[in-house]
């Protein structure tokens, strides 16, 4: 028999029985804890030995599909949504739920003494810089292996609702129950949940207040996954800002408020209209950088403010300190922390 040469864009053959229908595929749910996952990122929670390359082919050619619909790695998932899962060869038993990780005393205090705010439903933690939401190639250490030290005598581990960058730090909230998951989560990808960001750039962004709206499309690079400006396959992405105070002309600090909730958008954004965030060599290169500054390496981004509706009663304001990099660099420049620097007037009850 020939051998059969398939081209990258081609369909890969699915096995049919005597019928004709196609055999082995599956449709799994999307689990409470799992909304707002990347289709990507279920797919390696499930499939851990499903390539990335194989798994683009399967969407380009329809064979993953979502709710039956035509999907995209980076679509963020829905609770209760079905996603549509072809025969995968060796890479079809789906990954059983792994056995707790161990977490040692150390962590385990760490992690309890950084929590902001916690109630029957929910809990807030001050996210610290450089630890991982979840893990992924290279990436043993990160919050989602650590979650059963927030349990505080519930049944069940607390559940990601949304993510932050590694190396950003700031508010992280977390679900204690399958209902509040659903909630949260619903409010993040609804963005009815308010986020107030402080960055420190490098120069003062032209005018001192105003919205970015540029698109932004992902870009898997030899050196990682990035993202970049991008008019015709780029998603919307819009980020406004504001200057808190400017340090003459070399530096600024800056309030930004995501109405989108692209990856990496705010280091994007702010790298586009030519003041990256310091510390950003992946968006800024070498004019992220400062060379009196020794914590310059680090990014100086920061989720400070987070407002979440409540069923009842006023919303929650969550608020979170620097990090001690960026204290450090503050103190340097003489900047205030402590002061009340909310220039959208986010604050329940402040708003016009």
């Amino acid at each position: 028999m020939d051998d059969i040469v398939m081209d990258d864009n081609a369909a890969e053959p699915e096995a049919r029985g005597e019928s004709g229908r196609v055999t082995g595929v599956r449709h799994v749910e999307v689990a409470t804890e799992e909304a707002e996952l990347r289709l990507d990122r279920w797919f390696s929670r499930h499939f851990p030995n499903l390539t990335h390359g194989r798994l683009q082919r399967l969407l380009r050619t329809g064979q993953v599909r979502v709710d039956g619909a035509r999907a995209k790695a980076g679509q963020r998932l829905a609770a209760g949504q079905v996603v549509r899962v072809p025969p995968l060869g060796e890479e079809t038993a789906v990954r059983r739920e792994a056995a707790p990780v161990r977490v040692s005393e150390a962590d385990a205090a760490a992690l309890r003494e950084r929590v902001l705010y916690k109630d029957d439903d929910l809990l807030a933690i001050d996210k610290p810089a450089g630890l991982a939401v979840q893990g992924g190639t290279g990436t043993g250490r990160h919050l989602d292996a650590m979650l059963d030290a927030l349990r505080f005598g519930a049944a069940e581990r607390p559940r990601l609702v949304h993510r932050l960058d590694r190396d950003t730090s700031g508010i992280l909230v977390l679900a204690r129950t399958a209902r509040s998951a659903a909630a949260l989560a619903e409010a993040f990808r609804t963005r009815a949940a308010t986020k107030l960001y402080w960055a420190l750039v490098i120069g003062v962004p032209r005018p001192s207040r105003g919205e970015i709206n540029r698109p932004l499309a992902k870009r898997f690079l030899s050196k990682g996954e990035r993202v970049a400006e991008e008019s015709e396959e780029g998603k919307a992405a819009i980020t406004r800002y504001a200057v808190v105070e400017p340090i003459g002309q070399r530096a600024a600090w800056v309030a930004l408020m995501p109405l989108t909730g692209r990856t990496h958008q705010l280091r994007a954004h702010l790298a586009a209209i030519g003041t990256p965030i310091l510390g950003d060599g992946k968006y800024g290169g070498r004019a992220a950088f400062l060379p009196e500054l020794s914590n310059a390496r680090h990014l100086h981004l920061h989720a400070r403010m987070l407002i979440l509706p409540r069923p009842r009663g006023a919303p929650l304001c969550l608020v979170a300190p620097l990090p001690p990099h960026m204290a450090a660099t503050w103190r340097y420049f003489g900047l205030d922390p402590a002061t009340d620097h909310d220039p959208f007037d986010l604050r329940p009850g402040r708003r016009g």
